[in-house]
């Protein structure tokens, strides 16, 4: 699967996999450096989608705040 293609969920459940792979003890040293390889990719995606949701909520945040005015809710 390419780094493009995945979302949070999908790179959440490979980590998983990976994690339970390693934690097997069936790999050998060249495959477990391998697999801690491909674990340590998925979580900087994750670390980078979670970033960039939390710019996103913030920027959505700071513009309802923004146009938020209290004289305006005790108008009515």
């Amino acid at each position: 699967m390419k780094e493009e293609e995945l979302n949070f969920e999908k790179a959440m459940e490979e980590l998983e996999k990976i994690a339970e792979e390693l934690e097997s003890e069936d790999l050998d040293l060249s495959a477990s450096v391998e697999k801690f390889e491909q674990g340590m990719k998925l979580s900087k995606k994750c670390n980078e989608i979670l970033e960039n949701a939390e710019k996103r909520i913030t920027i959505l945040i700071d513009g309802e705040e923004k146009n938020f005015n209290p004289q305006n809710e005790n108008e009515d």
